[in-house]
């Protein structure tokens, strides 16, 4: 018997009008029998697939629609989410410029507060190999070459730790922004040949520094917060442990891949540095475990019913605005530089007094 024979006989035999589906089911079965002289144990392999289906699809032909229907209708609210976050994140950018537009341009206190607060705010997650890259070169134009090693330094720090801190903790999210803001850098290093190697290390340590400071956050807040909210932080609680007890390894995979991939120059710079750096992840190492038992300790009894939390990230934003994160996370890190420096020379003067 032909397959599609098969098909139709039940398409026109199958009833229904009965409520029940095993009734329909047995019916038609009933009905192949007597009218068509088909019997279910007689049928090869194909024949049974194509009776099974058949009748799977005159059972799901309404849900099929109405699934249909649905996802033209999520498509529909996807691309409304999509433009409402972009026009959210525009709406940042606006009401930051427009309070920014009353600071006077020389009050560098003001706009460094404001420009900070501008980077708490705003996601960077997906504007973030702009916004390094805009940074470093601003650093590098604007500042002496110890002191833009310093700034560097300071504001990689900076965009480490307020793009990871406002997400998940988790291998796949903190490998991917580490490797965006070291492959921003090489890419000026490769350009910058001369000072190379000392925008790489600043790079390298500015990402850790971030790196740590991210996991004191996540460490306090898993501290201080009550049992209660325990859904709104804990998302992977088992792959956040076992993160938790590799973030050096982690770390240095990231610089060992982006050297593997780059130029020879670059290459033998970041795997020297990289060596370098083995000692200077203690403190790296050591918040991190007493993160993962602080969140052992609070929290292991709730790990089967931890919530997974989407990680939210705006959509990117333009070049232009991009560039301006860039400098004018600088600027925040120019800042904190320069009142490290006065500090430490008003210290220098008064012992020499």
């Amino acid at each position: 018997m032909q397959l599609q024979e098969l098909q139709n006989n039940i398409k026109e035999l199958y009833n229904l009008k009965f409520r029940s589906l095993d009734k329909r089911v047995t019916s038609v079965m009933q009905s192949i029998q007597d009218d068509k002289d088909i019997y279910i144990e007689k049928l090869n392999l194909e024949q049974v697939k194509a009776l099974s289906t058949t009748i799977l699809d005159l059972e799901t032909q309404n849900l099929h629609d109405e699934l249909e229907s649905l996802m033209v209708k999520k498509e529909q609210i996807q691309r409304s989410l999509e433009k409402k976050t972009l026009e959210l994140q525009k709406a940042k950018y606006n009401v930051f410029n427009s309070i920014e537009s009353c600071v006077h341009e020389d009050d560098n206190t003001t706009l460094s507060k404001l420009h900070q607060i501008k980077l708490q705010t705003i996601d960077l997650f997906d504007l973030l190999s702009e916004t390094v890259e805009s940074a470093i070169i601003t650093a590098l134009e604007k500042s002496k070459d110890q002191e833009a090693n310093e700034t560097i330094q300071e504001v990689i720090k900076e965009l480490t730790y307020e793009t990871i801190k406002e997400g998940t903790l988790n291998t796949i999210r903190v490998r991917k922004i580490l490797s965006t803001i070291l492959q921003s850098a090489i890419e000026i290093a490769e350009a910058t040949p001369n000072t190379s190697s000392e925008l790489l290390e600043a790079t390298l340590r500015g990402m850790r520094t971030g790196l740590l400071h991210s996991i004191d956050r996540f460490k306090q807040r898993l501290v201080f917060m009550p049992l209660e909210a325990k859904h709104i932080l804990i998302e992977d609680y088992d792959t956040i442990i076992e993160d938790l007890n590799q973030t050096d390894t982690l770390f240095l995979q990231v610089v060992q891949t982006q050297a593997n991939e780059s130029t020879p120059l670059i290459r033998r710079e970041l795997i020297e540095i990289n060596q370098k750096m083995h000692y200077d992840l203690e403190e790296l190492v050591h918040i991190s475990k007493e993160t993962a038992q602080v969140m052992k300790d609070r929290f292991s009894s709730f790990a089967k019913q931890t919530m997974k939390k989407a990680d939210t990230a705006m959509k990117s934003q333009t070049a232009k605005e991009a560039k301006r994160m860039g400098i004018q996370a600088w600027k925040v890190a120019a800042s904190a530089v320069g009142v490290a420096l006065k500090s430490a020379k008003e210290v220098m003067d008064t012992k020499e007094k």
